[in-house]
């Protein structure tokens, strides 16, 4: 199930950079396609937890000790995957450095803009107003939240007929959003469903490191603006 999903999200990564790449040029449509592929994958991976969930706690006990400290940690895209969409955490890769190329590609990542980042400065190029600060900035710092921001996305879906193509890259971007929450989601399920409220095998809490992760917002501004609606 594991290698299968690192399949799956080879794809995403590359669909992710496509799609940011359109957005920087500001030719959306193809973009579109790209985030939608990108959904389509996230559902399927999503159902793959239903798959491991079909293990019982014995059944997980027999092979469990076999995995030592090996961990969803050590996935060299999935990390990728976070920070070309927008978790940038330096602090998440210090296990590559022993894989000189995934690393140096990693810091490449980590120091560029994310597809978030070429959103916003779309946004400016098209008159919204976007605080400069967000439009040049250290890509490696995590991200955080703008009224501003919030004020130009809310003034999109405010002007919905002039502003479409606008409009529909926010809602791609919280569809890709939303499915990463329920991939998330369906992940502290299974390991609750398998393990309870055992200790990870990368060091972590378990399920209660899972549930944390779930407050993650990757384009937090597009969520707090629909109370604003």
């Amino acid at each position: 199930i594991h290698q299968t999903k690192e399949l799956w999200l080879k794809e995403i990564i590359h669909e992710v950079r496509l799609a940011k790449g359109l957005v920087r040029a500001g030719d959306l449509e193809p973009a579109y396609k790209a985030l939608a592929r990108v959904s389509r994958i996230q559902t399927i991976m999503t159902l793959s937890w239903d798959v491991l969930a079909t293990m019982t706690p014995a059944e997980y006990s027999m092979f469990r000790n076999q995995l030592g400290r090996a961990s969803g940690f050590q996935s060299y895209q999935y990390r990728m995957l976070e920070f070309v969409i927008g978790n940038k955490n330096a602090d998440m890769f210090g296990v590559y450095q022993r894989e000189p190329q995934k690393y140096e590609e990693l810091q490449r990542a980590l120091h560029s803009p994310n597809i978030y980042d070429e959103s916003l400065r779309l946004l400016s190029r098209r008159g919204f107003e976007i605080p400069e600060e967000y439009l040049d900035r250290d890509w490696s710092q995590s991200y955080q939240p703008s009224k501003q921001v919030a004020a130009a996305w809310l003034a999109v879906y405010h002007s919905v007929d002039d502003n479409w193509d606008l409009y529909d890259l926010a809602e791609k971007l919280v569809d890709l959003d939303h499915k990463f929450q329920l991939w998330r989601f369906s992940h502290m399920k299974t390991v609750e469903r398998i393990i309870g409220y055992k200790r990870g095998t990368g060091g972590t809490g378990g399920v209660s490191y899972l549930t944390k992760a779930l407050e993650l917002r990757f384009f937090p501004e597009l969520w707090t603006i629909r109370t604003s609606m």
